[in-house]
């Protein structure tokens, strides 16, 4: 699975992670080699989305063409399959954030472009 391949397929609603055929490792998103075993045999795993925050911030000074959507929030989210990953927050109001609130991916489309998302369970 190719990074292209891994934003197709969010953009269509589906999160999807790598397994190692080798070593079980799961990766998300696709990289070249497993982290663990440095090998290239990768299989595509469905996963369910759900999640908890790890971690977040409240973006206030956005990056450049960007000033009309601050502030917004980024989050690392610990999904169910015990991978990591970093997405920005939609339909959660900033007051209501906090570690460990529960959160599910949604595609976050963007014109042409396709996002990682999480929002309300």
């Amino acid at each position: 699975m190719t990074l292209k391949h891994f934003f197709e397929e969010a953009r269509a609603g589906r999160l999807t992670a790598i397994r190692c055929r080798r070593c079980g490792d799961l990766a998300i998103p696709p990289k070249e080699f497993c982290p663990a075993c440095q090998e290239r045999d990768w299989a595509p795993i469905p996963l369910a989305g759900g999640g908890a925050i790890t971690s977040f911030t409240v973006i206030r000074v956005a990056p450049r063409g960007r000033a009309a959507e601050v502030p917004y929030a980024v989050a690392v989210v610990r999904l169910e399959e015990g991978v990591s990953l970093l997405g920005r927050i939609v339909d959660i109001s900033l007051e209501t954030l906090r570690v460990g609130l529960p959160v599910r991916f949604r595609p976050l489309i963007m014109g042409e472009q396709a996002a990682i998302g999480f929002g309300p369970v």
